[in-house]
């Protein structure tokens, strides 16, 4: 899932950092995220697919 996360910062020229500020969602909580510490429940995961104007479920595919 974090892949996808990942491709979609590649993609739109942004950093987690920057999505942070954008969403509310803590930078910390992606670092924790890619490392495998924390998956995001579906409110925040919703928050970044609307940012990056994708389904929702294109994270669950």
């Amino acid at each position: 899932m974090y892949a996808k996360f990942e491709a979609l910062l590649k993609k739109n020229g942004v950093t987690a950092y920057e999505v942070s500020k954008k969403t509310g969602i803590r930078a910390s909580t992606f670092y924790e995220w890619k490392a495998g510490l924390y998956t995001p429940k579906v409110d925040k995961i919703q928050k970044i697919a609307d940012y990056f104007g994708v389904p929702l479920t294109y994270f669950y595919e």
